[in-house]
């Protein structure tokens, strides 16, 4: 099921507007998944051109070519805001999936005495699960804030910060911290 999924998220891909560049190509790169050391001490351009990374039209379209190499990756860069996310869940459907938002800048909250920073500056949106690990499959999606971790004295002081960015933007925190 999640090879048909894969498959299925690349024809989205393909065909989505503002995912794709002035040729129809979609933007930005795939990789399946690899072991750590799988590729150790093998040059770059020996290894599996779908490892490496591909464009979507170079997807593999045979299962086989899955195996062993999901969940799979999409790295994309300046695409305009809302672009993606309904394709993405239209395409995995009921199964888990993450976006990622990296590179970020927290802005500064003089009142609230925080100093804007980019360290660990982040937002994930988890499909149907609540976790990065993508294990613990739910019928909901979650949004995780990340920030830079401070505690001093047995407490984390960068909390607060998470829930005034939160509050920018008109929402709360509803659960507790985790470490990631």
């Amino acid at each position: 099921m999640r090879v048909f999924q894969c498959l299925r998220v690349r024809e989205a891909f393909l065909r989505r507007e503002g995912a794709a560049d002035g040729e129809g190509h979609a933007r930005g790169w795939f990789c399946g998944k690899s072991e750590l050391e799988e590729f150790e001490g093998v040059p770059l351009e020996d290894q599996p051109a779908f490892v490496v990374g591909v464009q979507a039209s170079a997807l593999p379209t045979e299962e086989a070519a899955f195996e062993g190499r999901l969940p799979v990756e999409w790295e994309v860069w300046d695409l305009p805001v809302g672009s993606i996310k309904d394709a993405f869940t239209a395409a995995i459907g009921p199964n888990v999936g993450v976006i990622d938002w990296r590179s970020l800048q927290w802005p500064d909250g003089p009142e609230a005495g925080f100093h804007g920073e980019t360290k660990h500056a982040e937002v994930t949106l988890l499909f149907n699960t609540r976790t990065r690990e993508l294990d613990e499959p739910t019928d909901d999606h979650a949004v995780l804030v990340h920030v830079r971790s401070a505690v001093f004295d047995g407490r984390q002081r960068r909390e607060p910060y998470a829930h005034w960015l939160a509050a920018q933007v008109g929402l709360t925190i509803i659960g507790s911290a985790q470490r990631c």
